[in-house]
């Protein structure tokens, strides 16, 4: 049950705060006084639209909260659809901010997206839009309406669902695989060919690295030689004038002159030491130079080998590894293509046995369908006939589609006629917008069930009714709000009339002189309030004593 709805700066509204209550609330006022704001934001609440075009003052936040009352039943669908969404003492708070162009959504102080605040809107409340009474001419809204009917159609297009998504999946490989012998043929060369140049590479784990490394060394080479050249000409032995010749030669005198003095010995020794190093540094330089020397075709082939490995790595992978995972991808289609006949067979079979069962879940679900249409049907014929269509007749007509989908093998229409010695047609055919919006109210009294403590909202279903009829569509929902709470705006005097609880919406001027501006208003009206809302209904501008004695007989005999 929806308690309380509260809105500021949206339209025309300021700020405003309303409490509903079980039973029918019905909302009334002027035209142009905003009523359809009030549902259009319940309907913001609930996941429609809410951009900055809607706001009233493009500097301030706008906001739509929502509180109900969630029964036992609807608590317990919440939590299968998100286990974190929980009632905090029976109350779930919807709350939508816009701020500076952004939108949050949140659930009890919980940020969701605008799908899953949908989905929990869904479990909650039905609201019937202006207009909705249209998607009646759209035979696909007439299925729907079957499937909402009985729980146990849910289970069963989820069967059909699953069977048709198998079933597609082979269809696309099978069309695939059956494209043109001449495209195959090509594709199967195209296939060789890419195999041949990848394993003519011969490549090797890591081979791209090391190449990488040996060909920097390569182009460097001349560059390296030149400067180790040098520090071998100052540090070694071949010139009289490098580091190892002057200390070889110096060395001998060093140690004759320790016969003079002791001490000398321990410097010979250094010296020594000195001249075993730079000798062994030398060597090691001399080889490592060596090494360094590369000829022309050395560094071609290197640079070839890398180009090789680069261009396969533009075409089939960045890396080796992927390049190999490549090959093995290919040589998998290659196989495929060769097998192809088998292949294609093998697909054929697995084709039939899905669609034998696709079509065995269409059929179950056919014929729920046809079961629960036909109890649905005399409930919708029983609540026309309490809306003053006196010599209805209305069926629902089924038609197997040329192709299953995953909805199944049903083509839905509802039939109607409202007039003797018509014959019956197509709802979409023969209804008038009154006729529609009475033909939505009985389905949606149709639909109703015990269990069932979702709340619903009417935004003008009267459309296009008086008299009689308006007497009986407000029977009707006085009917349903016995089962649930029912949220309705109106401007028929015989629909408000049996509201339990009514509330009246108006447009009036606020502020000084120099600063007025426009706003609507909600408030709740007590029992006299309700007579004289009623009589205006009644009389327009002019209340006389006879109309508001007529208003007081109509709210006296609801």
């Amino acid at each position: 049950m929806l308690q309380s709805l509260h809105i500021k700066n949206l339209a025309l509204i300021d700020e405003i705060s309303v409490d509903f209550s079980d039973g029918l609330n019905i909302l009334t006022g002027e035209t142009g006084a905003g009523k359809s704001i009030i549902i259009g934001s319940i309907g913001i609440g609930l996941g429609g639209k809410f951009d900055s075009s809607l706001l009233r003052d493009k500097n301030s936040e706008g906001l739509v909260e929502l509180i109900f009352w969630v029964d036992p039943e609807s608590e317990k669908a919440l939590r299968e659809l998100d286990s974190e969404i929980t009632p905090c003492e029976g109350q779930l708070i919807i709350q939508r901010r816009l701020v500076n162009g952004r939108t949050t959504n949140r659930i009890n102080d919980h940020s969701v997206t605008i799908t899953k605040l949908r989905e929990v809107a869904e479990v909650l409340i039905n609201l019937h839009a202006q207009h909705e009474s249209t998607t009646l001419l759209k035979p696909r809204k007439h299925l729907a309406i079957i499937d909402s009917s009985d729980p146990e159609i849910i289970d069963l297009k989820e069967k059909v669902s699953d069977s048709y998504k198998k079933y597609k999946e082979v269809c696309d490989n099978l069309k695939e695989l059956s494209k043109d012998e001449g495209e195959m043929a090509k594709r199967l060369d195209f296939i060789g060919f890419e195999i041949s140049e990848i394993e003519s590479a011969c490549l090797n784990e890591g081979e791209d690295t090391l190449l990488e490394e040996q060909y920097k060394k390569m182009n460097a080479s001349r560059d390296i030689l030149s400067v180790l050249n040098d520090i071998y000409r100052v540090t070694g032995y071949d010139d009289s004038n490098s580091a190892g010749n002057v200390i070889s030669r110096n060395l001998p005198r060093l140690r004759d002159l320790i016969r003079y003095d002791k001490d000398i010995e321990d410097i010979a020794e250094y010296l020594s030491n000195i001249d075993g190093l730079l000798n062994d540094f030398n060597r090691s330089l001399s080889d490592y130079m060596s090494s360094m020397e590369f000829d022309e075709a050395d560094l071609r082939n290197t640079e070839e080998r890398l180009d090789l490995i680069n261009s396969l790595k533009m075409k089939y992978g960045k890396t080796i590894d992927l390049i190999k995972d490549t090959l093995e991808e290919l040589k998998s289609e290659r196989e495929k293509l060769a097998n192809h006949d088998e292949i294609i067979a093998e697909l054929k079979q697995k084709k039939d046995k899905l669609y034998k069962e696709l079509s065995h879940a269409a059929d179950e679900l056919s014929l729920k369908r046809k079961a629960a249409a036909d109890i649905l049907t005399e409930k919708i014929k029983e609540s026309l006939l309490l809306l003053n269509f006196n010599d209805v007749r209305f069926s629902t007509d089924f038609k197997k589609k040329e192709e299953i989908t995953q909805d199944g093998c049903d083509e839905v229409c509802f039939m109607i006629s409202t007039n003797v010695g018509e014959d019956i047609k197509p709802l979409q055919d023969v209804a008038s917008g009154g006729e529609l919006s009475r033909v939505m109210l009985a389905i949606k009294a149709s639909l109703t069930t015990d269990n069932d403590m979702t709340t619903l909202v009417f935004d003008e279903i009267d459309t296009g009714i008086s008299g009689i009829t308006a007497e009986a569509v407000g029977k009707m929902m006085k009917c349903i709000a016995a089962k649930r709470q029912v949220i309705c705006i109106t401007h028929l005097a015989q629909i408000a009339a049996v509201s339990d609880h009514s509330f009246i919406i108006e447009k009036k001027v606020t502020g000084e002189e120099t600063d007025k501006k426009t706003v609507t208003l909600i408030r709740e009206i007590d029992e006299e309030g309700k007579i004289m809302e009623i009589a205006r209904l009644l009389g327009g501008a002019q209340i006389t004593d006879n109309v508001l004695a007529t208003a007081r007989e109509m709210v006296k005999s609801k």
